[in-house]
């Protein structure tokens, strides 16, 4: 198994209202991912995080090996929502390791 950990923080421009529609835009579209791509096993983004956090929201992934992880990368569904996420994060820190 295969874990895809990502740390996101929102563009400095949004209002807490923004940040707060986006968050729910990128759960749904990532989660929505799940049983639609080959190889991940479990998907789930947290956006609630206490206030000792330094990121605004988190993806943690599972994935059957590297190779599915590879595929969920350039796969046309996730490129759509990751485009849209993309547009909205300005920092992102991403942490895969082997469990």
């Amino acid at each position: 198994m295969v874990k895809h950990i990502i740390i996101w923080n929102f563009k400095e421009e949004f209002t807490a209202e923004e940040k707060a529609s986006h968050a729910a835009k990128i759960k749904a579209g990532l989660e929505g991912l799940m049983g639609q791509i080959e190889g991940l096993t479990e998907i789930k983004v947290y956006t609630n995080p206490f206030e000792s956090s330094n990121g605004d929201l988190m993806l943690d992934s599972t994935f059957t090996d590297e190779a599915a992880l590879m595929g969920y990368q350039v796969n046309p569904k996730h490129i759509e929502v990751a485009t849209f996420v993309r547009s909205v994060v300005g920092a992102r820190k991403c942490f895969d390791f082997e469990v």
